[in-house]
């Protein structure tokens, strides 16, 4: 599996600017209720990396986090079938890649953003990873971190 994603949240919801204020702890990426999006954070690793994707408004990468915990029940499911990963906040993209940036680059045209673009979380390729980074401005792409 990839070691990089995107993970969508909807910024009037949960911000990019939320999980910065997080800081080292991070965040459970919790709420999830899609079986395909569960099981891709079920395989998930820690030190993996995510775009933040602000979703419904805005409608673009904003910054990039790094899953700092790996699949565990999700503190807000009473049913026990929902998991989750936590993330914290690695950098800010200097400039946000909006949704019509990356439906015009043809070099992510296969990108599951383009093709699966209501799932909340998604693999990303390594050279969709690279593509967006150079877009938002990231002058050396967010690497994993050696833990």
């Amino acid at each position: 599996m990839p070691a990089y994603w995107l993970m969508k949240s909807e910024p009037d919801a949960f911000s990019w600017n939320d999980l910065v204020a997080k800081g080292a702890k991070g965040e459970p990426w919790s709420g999830v209720r899609n079986f395909t999006a569960r099981n891709f954070m079920k395989d998930m690793k820690v030190g993996d990396l995510c775009f933040f994707y602000h979703s419904n408004i805005g409608k673009e990468v904003v910054g990039v986090c790094e899953v700092i915990e790996p699949a565990h029940p999700d503190p807000t499911d009473d049913t026990g079938k929902w998991e989750c990963v936590d993330v914290r906040a690695v950098e800010a993209m200097p400039k946000p890649v909006t949704l019509s940036d990356v439906k015009e680059n043809p070099k992510l045209s296969e990108m599951s953003l383009v093709k699966s673009f209501r799932l909340s979380v998604q693999p990303v390729t390594a050279a969709e990873w690279a593509e967006v980074c150079r877009m938002g401005g990231l002058k050396r792409p967010a690497k994993k971190s050696k833990k």
